[in-house]
């Protein structure tokens, strides 16, 4: 599982962010990030299973729950070719990408935390899931309080505007505006590299069944 290891191999890599390096130091991150992360997914298959067999973890270097290493830069100024984090993300079955509701764990030096929920979805799901928000309010509102009450805080973009077809007035508004739904609660090192730490990620996702089992309800998906 991750370690200490793990931390400053990403600060290793933080400071030398280029191809060459990291080619030289293949070997190191395989064994120090790639197989530890590979293991923790593994370990997590049962955990995601019992919360909602609708939802995978996939233990494959590529393809699989593991976010790849290399960044796309293409659209950004930094043009690192790195990154030095490790995402996880244990997502719906039916979802494609990165955008799919899921469980998500982020590592990294600088922040770790463990989040749910449904991160830039397109157009149609972000409509689905506020117009679901205007018909049901009241299963979304039970879902906001469990996360509160976990110590999760719904997080993420919004927009400045209503958005079109919905009243300024509206008593959820602010949750209209939303652009995201992702409920994030942050974690230390020291839980990441500790020997419960999957039992401790089974346990935090279980709080925020009610946010997911609602976001598949709005976007007609299993649960």
């Amino acid at each position: 599982m991750f370690s200490t290891h793990s931390f400053q191999f990403l600060q290793q890599l933080a400071n030398n962010n280029d191809r060459e390096w990291f080619k030289a130091n293949q070997a190191e991150y395989e064994n120090k990030v790639r197989t530890p992360a590979l293991d923790f997914i593994e370990a997590m298959q049962g955990p995601i299973l019992a919360l909602s067999p609708r939802f995978t973890a996939v233990a494959k270097k590529v393809g699989g729950s593991l976010m790849r290493p290399q960044r796309d830069s293409r659209f950004s100024k930094d043009k690192s070719p790195y990154k030095t984090n490790v995402g996880i993300q244990f997502r719906h079955f039916q979802g494609k990408d990165v955008h799919a509701p899921g469980f998500y764990v982020h590592v990294a030096n600088d922040e770790c935390f463990i989040a749910a929920g449904i991160w830039h979805p397109e157009a149609k799901a972000l409509n689905a899931i506020r117009h679901c928000i205007d018909e049901n309010p009241n299963g979304y509102q039970k879902a906001l309080a469990a996360l509160k009450q976990a110590g999760f805080e719904l997080t993420g973009d919004s927009l400045v505007r209503p958005p079109r077809g919905f009243d300024s007035q509206h008593p959820l508004i602010d949750e209209l505006k939303r652009k995201d739904f992702i409920a994030i609660k942050a974690v230390t090192k020291a839980q990441v590299c500790s020997e419960d730490f999957v039992a401790f990620c089974s346990n935090e996702f279980e709080q925020t069944r009610s946010l997911m089992a609602y976001l598949c309800f709005a976007l007609s998906l299993d649960f």
